[in-house]
């Protein structure tokens, strides 16, 4: 399902890891291929994750058949610390991903000790709740441009606002995230790029330039 990057049973650490548990933590990296399964809903959790590079999607199958995804981590993004004691959501890999992997025992006792890693802890679950907030009120928005823009401010912001933006996720992706079908992921996408809100930028449709953030702030508003 993997395969192991890196012999070295301590490698650097940064980033949200650092943060909370200094260079005390032992992890491993390991490279996920596209469409890897990292762990499955309702797998014990006995692992926290980094990513160094590359996406990973973390998602739930809903009754009907339908993929609902919560969220795409990125770079840096720690994913998989839950709070009890299976996985909610399965997580895949959206691109190819490098990802460090610790024991979440390990991890919250070394938390535990340092008083920089549990503020830390504090901030890390502030910004998973706002995340989820935020997710919720865009899935309950009137319209797909409303949604789709929202997004693409979301992944801008992100991204630290690039010249080009290139998503790593396509329209399914985004669709299953925004609680859209495809097409109509195709159209909203259609009409900011008539509009002169954005253009593409390449033939994939995946790397693309925001012409107008204030409109797209007006549709989100």
């Amino acid at each position: 399902m993997l395969i192991r990057t890196t012999t070295v049973s301590r490698p650097a650490v940064d980033g949200q890891l650092a943060a909370l548990a200094g260079q005390q933590i032992i992890c491993s990296e390991f490279t996920y291929r596209r469409g890897m399964e990292v762990f499955g809903e309702g797998e014990e959790a006995e692992y926290v994750y980094q990513i160094v590079s590359g996406t990973i999607r973390t998602y739930k199958m809903l009754c009907d058949g339908r993929r609902q995804i919560n969220s795409f981590h990125l770079a840096d993004d720690m994913f998989g610390l839950e709070n009890g004691i299976i996985h909610r959501f399965t997580a895949e890999a959206v691109t190819q991903a490098k990802v460090r992997i610790t024991s979440r025992s390990s991890l919250l006792d070394t938390i535990a000790q340092r008083e920089p890693g549990q503020a830390s802890l504090l901030n890390l679950v502030t910004r998973n709740l706002q995340h989820a907030e935020n997710h919720m009120l865009l899935l309950g928005r009137k319209t797909a441009l409303d949604k789709l823009a929202a997004f693409l401010l979301e992944m801008d912001e992100r991204l630290a606002h690039p010249n080009v933006m290139s998503l790593p996720m396509n329209r399914r992706d985004i669709a299953d995230y925004l609680g859209l079908t495809l097409e109509t992921v195709s159209r909203a996408f259609s009409i900011l790029r008539d509009d002169k809100m954005l253009r593409f930028d390449g033939q994939t449709q995946r790397q693309l330039v925001l012409l107008d953030r204030e409109a797209l702030v007006q549709l989100d508003a």
